[in-house]
């Protein structure tokens, strides 16, 4: 049973850190590219970081560049994503995506992890 399960948000105040993960079972995490997406209230879903199977190569939205970190731990069959100085417009519920580094039609989400940034 495929299963992504998105941890570590909750409600931040502006400038400060939360670190998200994303923890995979079900198939084999080593040959999927993972990406972190997120979701506003009204708005559509945008993508916020990549990182490919082996970890080699990082792309991020302009968005968030400088501010966040996408890592991947194959032993452990888990995605991070470090995010620094966040801001309000940051709030949103971000999910974890994986692609099969081949066969991009093998995809899977997670359900989401709320994180709200508000002072």
């Amino acid at each position: 049973q495929v299963q992504l399960v998105e941890s570590g948000g909750g409600l931040v105040q502006p400038g400060g850190s939360l670190r998200l993960s994303c923890a995979a079972s079900g198939f084999t995490f080593s040959v999927y590219v993972m990406s972190w997406y997120r979701q506003a209230p009204g708005e559509e879903r945008e993508l916020v970081a990549t990182i490919t199977s082996t970890g080699g190569s990082k792309n991020y939205a302009d968005a968030v560049k400088g501010r966040f970190t996408i890592s991947r731990d194959n032993a452990k069959n888990t995605v991070y994503l470090q995010m620094n100085s966040l801001k309000p417009e940051d709030t949103a519920v971000y999910y974890c995506k994986a692609v099969h580094q081949i066969l991009p039609t093998i995809a899977y989400w997670g359900q989401g992890t709320q994180v709200t940034v508000s002072s």
